[in-house]
């Protein structure tokens, strides 16, 4: 059984503040990404405003962390029916990778935010275990030493700006870099899920915004990825955007899930 085992009765903590001018503060001036961080976190709060969060919220994280890690392999190319991954009748290695990425999600969160780069390791370790070398396993790319230094600034720092755009930022880094060359995708996405729940946007790990990138179609995934890479402000601000619209999409899975255990 997957699950992302999160604290009981987790709530969200206080909003980190930033000591002095917040260097992120002007994402929320490029195009359209104030509106759509707002929806987002608007479609969180509807799921976990729902009933079954009061008792029954492991349930929904377990089957969230299902939905997401096939989700999550679909968008690197692997696609398989959500009954066969159910039944464990799948062995595709990327398959078996996003799972157990999704298994060890719950242990990571606290530590995510104290030694990113342990965690990321440990991510790499668990997504590309039967697709690279054990030599390779957790170790980046020298290349990537220098901007994964700035993701860690990033993860453990402070700011006052939306959990999703946080999340986002980690996620684009990720998926633009490529650290370790085999299995970045489900990497980024581990760590951008990490960040929606350490900072509080997704507490009990109950949406599933890996479901709703696939929503949006694999190929605007990419191509939202490519600009975000560009560097340029538009590229930013459609990558944010995107980012916003699949954590909105999941929250909308995440209420299905809830919906469907109601009905038993």
């Amino acid at each position: 059984m997957v699950t992302i085992p999160v604290r009981p009765g987790a709530g969200r903590p206080a909003p980190r503040a930033a000591a002095g001018p917040d260097p992120l503060a002007p994402l929320l001036d490029l195009p359209g990404v104030r509106e759509a961080a707002d929806a987002a976190r608007a479609g969180i709060d509807r799921l976990l405003a729902h009933r079954l969060m009061r008792n029954r919220s492991a349930e929904v994280s377990t089957e969230s962390a299902l939905r997401g890690a096939r989700a999550s392999a679909a968008l690197d190319g692997v696609d398989v029916p959500l009954a066969e991954l159910r039944a464990g009748s799948v062995e595709d290695p990327v398959v078996q990778g996003s799972l157990r990425v999704s298994v060890g999600l719950g242990a990571m969160v606290d530590t995510w935010a104290r030694a990113p780069g342990q965690v990321l390791a440990r991510l790499h370790v668990l997504a590309a275990a039967d697709l690279a070398d054990r030599a390779a396993l957790g170790r980046p790319a020298p290349h990537a030493g220098p901007r994964l230094n700035g993701l860690f600034q990033l993860v453990t720092g402070t700011s006052t700006v939306p959990a999703v755009l946080i999340a986002g930022l980690v996620h684009g880094e990720l998926a633009a870099l490529a650290p370790f060359g085999t299995a970045d995708g489900v990497v980024a996405r581990a760590a951008g899920r990490l960040t929606t729940i350490g900072r509080g946007l997704d507490p009990k790990a109950v949406s599933v915004p890996e479901v709703g990138f696939l929503e949006l179609g694999v190929d605007a995934h990419r191509d939202a990825v490519a600009g975000y890479a560009s560097g340029g402000p538009d590229g930013v601000a459609a990558w944010l955007v995107h980012c916003c619209r699949a954590t909105e999409l999941g929250a909308r899975e995440g209420l299905a899930i809830a919906e469907a255990i109601l009905r038993g």
